[in-house]
């Protein structure tokens, strides 16, 4: 199972570690007495996942191996309901490849799923739609440096459907069209996917690889490959890696879904037994070691990226037993990390260190090493300074033991993850137990039940003494290499050399940085006044909602479920959100997300905030909707009543520390240069606020406005809005009814009521600009091979005609589809492009939009505009044919099949329910007028709103290169 309480890494170590084959820590620790454990091996054989260990065996899976060595992993899990995941690993990833096969392995996966034994050519996407699944995230593959990976979500999993589906699998596995042909016509993708993801986060995880990992493959392998080797390959070398690596012995099947375990297994022996290798067995590869003298430090000078720091110490790989000890420890490790983070991030906090952030991780990347890494974002240039603080506060750390009061804090942290883990076992989705099988395989390690888990960790609590923790600590900054990589937007003088010496440099431990001990609880929170009263109870039809409303004027959307065990989801509704806002200047509202969790409630500030919500599970989302403020969490049922709690208070007391916002500024300022690095980037920048006629509310603030922002000025902005207009509270999930109604009333129900705030008629609009003749030409200083070009319609908005409104989206997936077959897979022209729908339901006049965007290469621009405009007039001139329709109909009925059987989907489409009742019209509705839609519906849509003379574009080119 995967462990989430890690710490944080900065952009560019996350980048270098997700190339480098995925960063996330899997953590597979299980406690059974060892003399059991013994019994239990005499009894019977361990399954081959479990070979080499003692750690408990996970009795939900069905383990098996063919005679030809596939191995396979099967359990029943009905989450969501008539699913099955599939998951079949090969391994064979890039690190697998010789020198002038670089991106044969990401190469061999398009081939895989472009054609084979029992898909034509080119027909991949379109069989899969017609069984129901979404092409991209239902049917997709992953290709690391260790192994590729195919996944599959049958989203309505019938017998002939599934029988079908393996059969394709296996077909994919034994005989892709490794031919000249379909080489050529996936080459051209391959590269375009290469070409729109590389940028600057890009070259600087090939810069940090290369450095970190010399002398080894995974230093010189990225996935993608290179241009040379690519535009190289040939049918006849691809075909001899897919013999060399695609062998039954080398692949895993992991099955989670609706079905019978022993069924499946029937359907794998049936199709997969047949496969024989061809040719020679090749050796294992060597990922070979950390050099120690290779070049300890390197500089890269990448414009727009923040001034950062990444140190790594560097250890060999070793395949480890995956047995109880050896995951205590591992354990009891990530806790002291834990304790360096928590110290690195107050510091950054409190303003006392010259960096921005900091953290430390230890992973074992790739098979290749087990390293430490620091990762630091300075304030500003001066990033010497940055180091140093960081490394005095790791020097405190390995100079004096830790208190068995910080042991306790982080080990509550973690507890509460694994915990959690057990409460919502019940709903754990299928694809998460297919996907997370196959990355034990990955690790080698092994996976097990979530209280087996959970188990184990508490039992590694005994060895996680003040004493074990400094050794622990001690250990974990220990290499045989150490590599430090500085990434700044402009050179320094000498700074490779400078360095070099500051790595080499001693620093004195810090002192005043240790954390004490948290008395803090929830009674230091303010108090709200007594309990306020219900005076109306509702139900919604026989759904089983409930819309309850208190005398202070808050109403409450409660619907009590057991659909997801174990969870609870809040979301609090407050003011009018976009419509408060002015579309004529900009207001600190890009701020937000970043401030109002951390500038803390009442005279607590985030640090107390912290300690107070230590081993629980409460959130703080923060968003603004088109007609209100939201405050969201995901919660559970020991706690949900204080995460109201929070959240009232919050609205009620809510704290203005200045270092929140000031913290917030120098992140931005940071960063803000990356959204001109790519077309993507300047898309993101600018692309709603233009299509929204400039509209300021939609605007990315430039560097002048982020900098003049202060306390004051957020304070004045923010508390008005935080203490006026209604409130909407929904709660949905494991509760019980009249206990949350109780509990809502001692928390919202107990505020004063509020006072109203007006909307602005000027404010109630939203405009699509003018047509243009010719695109807006914007420009980024990215590669001079990378393009944008959008083009986008008005279409409406509100809640009068939401029919309409969901047939625009099939609309926009056909349009999608189009786009897909000839930009990507006939002309190789785009990896992604793609078409959306926008018909915001939140404000009562103005207009929305359909949407094409696509990157592309200069040049395409205009065929890229040329074949919108054929497609558009032909949706215009005549229907979709049937096919095409339920191509597209089938993927979205099972979409909004599974998304139902979950709380978050009803309590979006319920959002404002108690303020406007055609809501919750329009959510009875949903299914009806997404599917019931005609191939003439779509005639008359297109016809009504594709129109040339009404459609806006932009296009999005080098600098220089207007």
């Amino acid at each position: 199972m995967n462990i989430i309480a890690r710490s944080r890494l900065t952009h560019s170590l996350a980048l270098i570690l997700a190339l480098a084959g995925g960063w996330s820590v899997q953590i597979h620790a299980r406690e059974v007495a060892p003399a059991a454990a013994t019994a239990a091996r005499q009894e019977a054989p361990r399954p081959w996942l479990y070979e080499n260990s003692d750690v408990p065996i996970d009795p939900a899976w069905l383990f098996g191996e063919l005679p030809n060595g596939l191995r396979y992993a099967i359990r029943r899990n009905t989450v969501p309901p008539g699913q099955v995941s599939i998951r079949l690993r090969i391994d064979a990833g890039s690190l697998m490849e010789r020198p002038d096969e670089k991106g044969y392995a990401h190469f061999m996966e398009h081939l895989t799923f472009r054609g084979s034994k029992y898909v034509p050519d080119g027909e991949s996407k379109r069989l899969w739609q017609r069984l129901g699944v979404t092409f991209g995230s239902d049917s997709n593959a992953q290709t690391t440096p260790t192994g590729t990976t195919y996944a599959l979500d049958l989203p309505n999993a019938s017998p002939a459907g599934l029988d079908e589906s393996v059969k394709i699998l296996a077909g994919m596995m034994t005989d892709p069209n490794i031919i000249p042909v379909a080489v050529d016509a996936e080459r051209a993708v391959v590269l375009a996917e290469m070409r729109e993801g590389t940028n600057v986060g890009t070259r600087v995880g090939d810069a940090t690889r290369a450095l970190f990992f010399a002398g080894q493959p995974l230093g010189s392998h990225a996935p993608i490959g290179t241009a040379e080797t690519l535009n190289a390959a040939t049918a006849a070398t691809l075909k001899a890696f897919h013999d060399r690596w695609y062998r039954p012995a080398n692949a895993v099947i992991s099955v989670s879904g609706d079905i019978d375990p022993k069924a499946m297994e029937a359907l794998i022996r049936k199709y997969f037994s047949g496969w024989k290798a061809t040719g020679k067995t090749a050796p294992a590869a060597d990922f070979g070691k950390p050099d120690a003298d290779a070049p300890t430090s390197a500089v890269v000078v990448q414009p727009g990226l923040p001034t950062t720091v990444t140190v790594a110490w560097l250890r060999p790989w070793q395949p480890k037993a995956d047995t109880i000890v050896y995951n205590q420890r591992k354990l009891a490790d990530m806790v002291a990390l834990q304790m360096i983070n928590r110290r690195l991030e107050e510091a950054a906090r409190r303003g006392t260190a010259s960096f921005l952030q900091a953290s430390v991780d230890v992973q074992d990347v790739s098979r290749s090493v087990n390293g430490t890494f620091l990762s630091i974002t300075a304030l500003g240039e001066d990033w010497e300074k940055a180091l140093q603080d960081a490394r005095a506060i790791i020097e405190d750390a390995k100079r004096a033991l830790a208190t068995t009061q910080e042991i306790d804090r982080e080990f509550a942290e973690m507890e509460t993850v694994l915990a959690i883990g057990v409460e919502n076992q019940d709903t754990e989705p299928s694809a998460r137990q297919a996907s997370d099988l196959v990355s034990a395989v990955d690790i080698r390690e092994t996976t097990v039940s979530p209280q087996a888990a959970l188990d184990i960790y508490r039992s590694a609590r005994a060895i996680m003494t003040p004493d074990y923790m400094l050794e622990a600590t001690r250990r974990t900054f220990t290499g045989d290499a150490t590599r430090a990589m500085l990434v700044m937007p402009k050179a320094q003088p000498n700074a490779e050399a400078r360095l070099a010496a500051a790595l080499e440099t001693p620093v004195e431990a810090a002192s005043d940085v240790r954390l004490s001990a948290s008395t803090v609880t929830m009674d230091d929170l303010p108090k709200l006044p007594p309990a306020g009263k219900v005076v109306s109870d509702e139900q919604l039809g026989t759904s089983g909602i409930r819309q309850i409303a208190f005398a202070n004027g808050v109403k409450l959307m409660l619907f009590a479920n057991d659909a997801e065990t174990g969870k609870v989801r809040v979301n609090v509704r407050f003011g009018h959100g976009m419509l408060d806002l002015s579309p004529r200047q900009v207001e600190p509202t890009w701020a937000a997300n970043y401030v109002l969790a951390a500038n803390g409630i009442g005279k607590l500030g985030q640090r107390e905030m912290d300690d107070l919500t230590n081993g629980r599970r409460l959130g703080f989302d923060f968003g603004i909707d088109d007609d209100a403020f939201e405050l969201g969490a995901l919660t559970r049922p020991a706690d949900y009543k204080d995460q109201l709690r929070l959240f009232a208070t919050k609205l009620a007391f809510p704290g203005w520390a200045g270092e929140p916002v000031e913290r917030a500024k120098a992140g931005l300022l940071a960063a803000y240069d990356v959204s001109s690095t790519s077309p993507n980037a300047v898309l993101g920048r600018d692309l709603v606020w233009l299509l929204r006629d400039k509209d300021m509310r939609f605007r990315t603030p430039d560097k002048a406005e982020i900098s003049a922002l202060t306390p004051d000025r957020f304070k004045a902005f923010w508390a008005p809005i935080l203490a006026s207009g209604p409130i909407e509270v929904q709660l949905f999930g494991d509760v019980k009814p009249e206990e949350a109604v109780a509990a809502v009333a001692e928390t919202f129900g107990a505020l004063p009521a509020r006072k109203a705030r007006p909307v602005d008629p000027a404010n109630a609009g939203i405009r699509f600009p003018a047509h243009n003749d010719r695109p807006l030409v914007l420009t980024h200083d990215g590669d001079r091979d990378q393009a944008a070009a959008v083009i986008a319609w008005p279409t409406g908005a509100g809640l009068d005609d939401t029919r309409e409104a969901r047939q625009l989206d099939i609309l926009a997936q056909i349009i999608s589809d189009r786009l897909f077959e000839k930009l990507r897979a006939v002309d190789g022209a785009a990896y992604s492009p793609q078409a959306t729908s926008d018909w915001p339901l939140g404000f009562g006049k103005g207009q929305g939009y359909l949407a094409v965007v696509s990157q592309l290469k200069p040049e395409r621009i205009d065929y890229f505009y040329k074949l919108v405009d054929e497609i558009a007039a032909d949706l215009a001139s005549r229907p979709v044919s049937n096919d095409e329709l339920q191509r597209t109909l089938a993927p979205m009925a099972q979409l909004l099949t599974r998304a139902s059987t979950g709380n978050a989907f009803w309590m979006s489409l319920l959002e404002g329910g108690t303020q406007d009742p055609r809501t919750i019209t329009a959510m009875q509705t949903m299914m009806r007028d997404t599917l019931q839609v005609t191939a003439e519906d779509l005639q008359t849509l297109a016809a009504k709103y594709l129109v040339a003379g009404k459609s806006y574009s932009v296009t999005v080119l080098p600098k220089g290169g207007e």
